[in-house]
């Protein structure tokens, strides 16, 4: 099962399925102040953080993951997911549902997108990370490849300086493999989820466009859209408070 970190009691839970790259620790600060009223579960994915690894990647695979949790705690629950995760969380709510009582989905459509993170591996893999001991070496070498500095620090969020020799805390390799199904989205997908739905997404952010709610509406008919101003692809990284507000509100 994935590895989960729970906060909080009461309520009815919140499971968060973070995105690319990500882990259940990225959204720590955010997962502890929503703990105030409910039960918060964070997973890292498969392939990411100290999750299982497999050799497959896709959207199926992931919202049994997720629907698999939520089976141990028992009942309905919230989900939230961001970006690869709000793809999977979608997936979990068509194909399951019953499992399914309020879904907040940020930044992402279900649709597939044409670009590609793969270049972000091979700067990872590029890495000479076996004598690094601190995060400033390994931010200084991948800076040759990755000019920005906030997606250099949230990739080295996922490097374990504190094992010998480092590591990565995600299955580069399969992800890699994997791409064209992460970016993308199943074909044939059938069936509605009719539950409350927020769609939440960066003002400044082209992953949800007005040509996307056709399709989001056919699948989740009871969707609502709502924009962060200021906020780009990370949107709860880049206006925390903000995007705490907006799921507070929905969900309670």
């Amino acid at each position: 099962m994935l590895n989960t970190v729970s906060l909080g009691s009461g309520g009815t839970p919140l499971l968060i399925a973070h995105g690319l790259f990500g882990s259940a620790r990225n959204w720590g600060v955010i997962a502890r102040r929503l703990s105030d009223t409910r039960r918060v579960l964070a997973v890292d994915m498969r392939n990411h953080g100290e999750s299982f690894r497999a050799p497959a990647h896709r959207y199926p695979d992931l919202a049994a993951d997720l629907a698999e949790v939520i089976e141990k705690q028992g009942g309905q629950i919230d989900v939230l997911g961001h970006s690869m995760g709000g793809k999977a969380a979608m997936m979990l709510a068509l194909s399951r549902p019953g499992l399914v009582r309020r879904l907040v989905v940020a930044d992402i459509a279900p649709v597939a997108y044409g670009h590609s993170q793969s270049h972000l591996i091979r700067a990872m893999r590029g890495l000479d990370i076996a004598p690094m001991t601190r995060r400033s070496e390994a931010d200084g070498a991948l800076a040759q490849e990755v000019e920005t500095p906030s997606v250099r620090a949230f990739l080295l969020q996922s490097l374990d300086l504190k094992v010998r020799p480092p590591r990565w805390r995600l299955n580069l390799d399969v992800l890699e493999a994997e791409m064209a199904h992460i970016t993308g989205w199943p074909e044939g997908v059938a069936g509605a989820f009719t539950g409350p739905a927020l769609f939440l997404s960066g003002d400044l952010s082209d992953y949800v466009e007005p040509r996307h709610r056709p399709r989001i509406k056919a699948l989740f008919p009871a969707a609502r859209f709502a924009r962060i101003p200021g906020a780009g692809h990370w949107l709860h990284a880049e206006k925390p408070r903000e995007f705490e507000a907006a799921v507070r509100a929905f969900l309670d």
